[in-house]
């Protein structure tokens, strides 16, 4: 099975509505009460966890109601995937409960990417195992009843329509009608990770866990996704660091803080605000209790040795006994990112006339580019993943040159590039403070350190070798690296894949504070939005200037497929046609079997209904009551038996005839 993992398993009850320690208990009561309406998909109750000694849980407890779509949100290394892997079973508690409802089914995207022969449609076919075990049946199985409840099953499942599904899903990510047809290994890794993903989608499971699922997507893409998860009929728990898919798809976030689970209503705007306004009270709350506490104990100390007072001393000893401190409000470190403003160059600091880019001879990406960059500028790139938005990053760079045309740049002009890949050039036995130094050989430690404090390297993470740090560490690293010269203009290709959401909006302040040019290509609509006040569009081998803004570009995507929708409903191909009459051919080889199954119920009813009819033509005879006893009671039997025998034939031809008509 592809990109889909199914679990079965008994729920466990026990109900606890105040078994989170850092909600406000009257949040915990009502969501008791709602999930008295709304039964538990998934259930947590009392969890620890440890990992080589290291607590990740500690008797925690949350509940996820059937239908409830919920982001599950905290900083790197909080324990988020470790909580996914306890869910589908591959990991066990140390103590505590994980329980789903009865025979709930949990699908996931694979780890491993699909690959092979098979194509895309067909590898997102069969991760629906239920409907393909049906399908391998139906050819082998020659029971005419058992094949009946075999076709109804499948219409039930809506088996018919599953290979337009599996399309529509796939187009979603990006694969149109031509690259569906082709196999799993004509792809790279980041495109097969989009076919699990699209299997994991198609599968329907109750429960479905999407961890990071917009990493491998371009932006079109993403708001593809985000549309069809924001209508999605299931249950979902959902990690990203997306807020734009937060906010758009979920109805409860779960924070991971402090090895608890903290449930909040609302999507991830709202639970900022209501986590901000809880940390406020908790604030308030604890200087008051701290003055209390110190009421108390001055009471105490005064009182402690007067007969007359001892009593109440000790009274309020116990007092303070069962007062439970209110933990302080301590902030975890935030990440922070400082980009050097360059010093100040005369407009245009860079322009492409008529220019043309590739990577080989006489097979351009890009062609007839005009374009003109400012220091002032704020650009985005739009368009599909392999429409060239990378490759023109690189033309920016100076990583290609074109092959036709002109670039023309400011002889001072310093350019800052960032890519993902660049972390496989790092030197995993360095550290940070290594590649620093190499680079900036002139500078003295402490401001070699100074430039690293600056993207959030503290002395012992500046001193960590690259293989140890965390994907959102190394970014920053490269960051850092990217930021070292004052570029005049900043290349960022997918620069969000690997931080949280805090740091993502540390990225944010920083760009929004830098004084140079911004040129983006980013799946993170939130950034673009924060960040950018131009698009640029790469699409049919050249790019241009997008009129609009964001909205309007989630707009005409949805057009384009209506459109395409439309049109493919209304023209149809030769193809389609010859795959409807080979269905329908094969209709009616496996309905042969469903026709005879039932003429056979119908003639044996039949014969049944006459044979009972006489039975009651002699019993409407007055004659047969003044005969023998014996020969009326064997009448009267044998009627109770026809009249119970008709009545299972009439069931089992209506059956029969209502699989037929499913069938057909």
């Amino acid at each position: 099975m592809v990109g889909a993992l199914y679990k079965r398993t008994v729920v466990t009850w026990q109900l606890n509505p105040l078994a989170n320690p850092s909600a406000n208990p009257l949040n915990a009561v009502s969501q008791h009460i709602q999930a008295c309406y709304h039964p538990a998909m998934l259930h947590i109750t009392d969890l620890t966890f440890r990992i080589a000694g290291r607590p990740l849980f500690e008797t925690t407890s949350a509940t996820v109601p059937q239908g409830h779509k919920v982001g599950l949100v905290g900083r790197n290394g909080t324990g988020k995937t470790t909580l996914f892997k306890l869910i589908s079973g591959e990991l066990h508690a140390d103590s505590g409960t994980v329980s789903l409802s009865g025979r709930a089914r949990v699908g996931q995207v694979q780890q491993e990417a699909p690959g092979g022969k098979t194509s895309l449609i067909d590898t997102v076919l069969t991760a629906d195992t239920e409907r393909q075990s049906l399908l391998d049946e139906a050819e082998t199985n020659k029971n005419p009843h058992r094949i009946g409840e075999i076709h109804t099953r499948l219409a039930d499942i809506q088996a018919h329509a599953a290979p337009a599904r599996a399309a529509s899903i796939l187009a979603g990510l990006g694969f149109d009608e031509t690259t569906q047809q082709q196999s799993c290994d004509n792809f790279s890794g980041g495109w097969r990770m989009r076919v699990a993903l699209a299997a994991a989608l198609f599968s329907r499971p109750d429960l479905l866990l999407l961890d990071e699922p917009t990493n491998h997507l371009d932006l079109e893409a993403v708001l593809w996704l985000e549309q069809y998860l924001a209508t999605w009929q299931g249950t979902l728990v959902v990690i990203s660091h997306d807020r734009s898919l937060l906010n758009k798809v979920t109805d409860e976030i779960i924070h991971l803080e402090h090895r608890k689970l903290v449930r909040y209503t609302g999507n991830y705007d709202r639970f900022e605000r209501t986590r901000r306004e809880r940390l406020e009270l908790d604030a308030k709350m604890r200087v008051k209790q701290q003055a209390a506490r110190r009421h108390i104990e001055l009471f105490v100390d005064r009182f402690r040795a007067q007969a007359n007072k001892a009593r109440q001393a000790q009274s309020r000893i116990k007092m303070l006994a069962r007062m439970q401190p209110i933990a302080s409000v301590l902030e975890e470190n935030t990440n922070t990112f400082v980009f050097p403003n360059p010093a100040p160059l005369a407009p245009p600091i860079l322009t492409l006339e008529d220019a043309e880019v590739g990577y080989e001879e006489n097979n351009p990406v890009l062609t007839n580019l005009n374009l003109r960059i400012d220091m002032d500028d704020r650009i985005a790139l739009l368009g599909a993943n392999g429409n060239g938005k990378s490759t023109l990053i690189k033309l920016l760079s100076k990583r290609l040159e074109p092959s036709a045309g002109t670039l023309r740049k400011s002889g001072k002009l310093k350019v800052g590039y960032f890519a993902q890949h660049q972390t496989e050039e790092l030197d995993a036995n360095g550290t940070a403070y290594s590649h620093m130094a190499r680079l900036l050989p002139d500078l003295p430690e402490s401001k070699v350190r100074a430039r690293l404090g600056q993207f959030s390297f503290s002395q012992d993470m500046a001193n960590t070798e690259v293989r140890n740090l965390s994907g959102g560490e190394k970014a920053r690293l490269l960051f850092a690296l990217m930021g070292r010269l004052s570029p005049h203009i900043l290349l960022l290709d997918e620069p969000t894949n690997h931080l949280d959401v805090d740091s993502r909006e540390a990225l944010v302040e920083a760009l929004n504070d830098y004084e140079g040019a911004v040129i983006l290509v980013s799946h993170d609509a939130n950034l673009i939005e924060l960040v950018c006040d131009r698009l640029w569009l790469v699409k049919d081998g050249s790019c241009g200037t997008f009129d609009g803004d964001l909205d309007d570009y989630r707009k005409s995507l949805l057009e384009g497929r209506r459109a395409a929708r439309r049109q493919e409903k209304e023209n149809g191909t030769s193809t389609n046609k010859r795959n409807a009459r080979r269905d329908r051919a094969q209709a009616r080889a496996a309905n042969a079997e469903l026709r005879k199954s039932v003429k056979k119920a119908e003639q044996h009813m039949e014969k049944l209904q006459f044979e009972q009819t006489n039975l009651e033509a002699q019993l409407a005879d007055s004659d047969v009551y003044n005969g023998s006893t014996t020969d009326l009671m064997k009448i009267q039997v044998r009627l109770g038996e026809i009249k119970s025998n008709v009545s299972k034939a009439e069931e089992k031809w209506l059956k029969a005839s209502a699989s037929l008509e499913e069938a057909t």
